[in-house]
């Protein structure tokens, strides 16, 4: 089989100041990324040929992903119209695609997209997620959801006509009534090369889509100051107290 991995991170970011570039726990937030694959070729994709592609407009993040010596970097120098805050990251995953198939001279199985700023995921959880896209070839894409903290049919509420109202009106009484609702964790995505060839980039996951659960470990997206210092928090706890994750950490600090 042969996985193409790509890791996407813009120069810029409105939220949290350069975040891609950030420590995390005194590490480079981006080996927790580049650990996780590590780990994943190491365990699950022996008999398989996985190349990575980092697609970014950022020098320093270049450089700091280079910096390590274990993985192989294939660097795609992100183009203008595909650096701005509009741009759908879909759209960069399939510039990806087809500059990495002219780089390597080879047709792709599957597409692998791990989010830089999601650095509690396992090389197991990347494993459930392409098996279940090999599982599933007439989908599209295959992504990772947590369980939702809020029903949208119970106890999430938007503002009408300066009074509150239930986002999805039902006569639901306990939460457990309601449908089991997922948070997608824009962690991990794994794509059909056709379908991203294909398919529009704007609504991609709006139809023809599945997805695997992982443990609720995002808690944030990371949006702020505060999100990526809470986050930190909540990692060194899951790494001291979970020794799968605690390989990633192991790994990342050894890269």
């Amino acid at each position: 089989m042969r996985i193409l991995v790509t890791i996407c991170g813009r120069a810029g970011s409105k939220g949290v100041k350069n975040k891609n570039l950030k420590d995390f726990l005194g590490i480079p937030l981006v080996y927790y990324t580049l650990a996780v694959i590590s780990l994943y070729k190491k365990f699950f994709a022996e008999d398989d040929i996985v190349d990575v592609a980092l697609n970014t407009d950022s020098d320093k993040l270049v450089e700091i992903v280079c910096r390590q010596k274990e993985l192989p970097i294939y660097v795609i120098r992100r183009e203008g119209e595909l650096a701005g805050d509009s741009a759908p990251k879909v759209a960069v995953i399939k510039d990806c695609l087809q500059k990495s198939e002219d780089y390597f001279g080879c047709i792709y199985d599957v597409v692998v997209d791990l989010d830089i700023t999601s650095p509690l995921r396992t090389a197991q959880n990347v494993k459930n997620t392409v098996d279940k896209k090999f599982a599933m070839p007439e989908a599209d894409a295959v992504y990772s959801v947590a369980p939702s903290r809020r029903n949208p049919y119970f106890n999430m509420v938007k503002e009408e006509n300066g009074f509150s109202s239930i986002v999805i009106p039902s006569d639901f009484t306990t939460r457990q009534q309601t449908p089991i609702i997922y948070d997608m964790n824009a962690s991990i995505y794994a794509y059909s090369p056709a379908a991203l060839k294909n398919k529009p980039s704007v609504g991609f996951f709006k139809s023809n889509c599945s997805f695997v659960v992982m443990k609720d470990t995002g808690i944030l997206d990371i949006d702020s100051e505060e999100d990526f210092e809470l986050m930190q928090v909540v990692a060194e706890y899951i790494f001291n107290n979970d020794k799968t994750f605690k390989m990633v950490a192991e790994k990342a600090r050894e890269l």
